[in-house]
């Protein structure tokens, strides 16, 4: 990836995850972790999250089904509060919800719907 693409990715990642996210992951990393940030960022952001196929709003929405079918619960946290940076509301979060319980199952989507909760309250106040 050359520095035009990285570059493209980090925008990508910032205009999801917000710069005050994004600065805070890049001050905390170190040469334990520095590789993993950079191939997070070339494959998630860059290679998928800025692919024209789905808007930011539907990746968003796939994503949180995902996290949450798979009880990734700080990650869920983390793009429930993207949400606002996505276009995908409350109201789309709830819906994703209540279709993962059907297919992920009725605990994976309780867990999920406890986190998204707890963090769109945070998000109120």
């Amino acid at each position: 990836m050359d520095n035009d693409e990285f570059n493209k990715a980090m925008a990508t990642r910032r205009s999801v995850l917000g710069d005050a996210h994004v600065d805070q992951a890049e001050a905390n990393k170190t040469d334990f972790d520095k590789d993993f940030q950079t191939y997070i960022t070339k494959n998630a952001w860059g290679d998928v999250w800025s692919r024209p196929g789905l808007t930011k709003r539907e990746r968003s929405m796939l994503t949180i089904a995902l996290l949450a079918a798979l009880g990734h619960e700080s990650e869920l946290a983390m793009h429930i509060r993207a949400c606002k940076n996505t276009g995908a509301t409350e109201e789309d979060i709830k819906e994703v919800l209540l279709h993962t319980a059907i297919y992920a199952g009725i605990p994976a989507a309780n867990s999920a719907i406890k986190v998204a909760k707890e963090t769109l309250e945070k998000m109120k106040k």
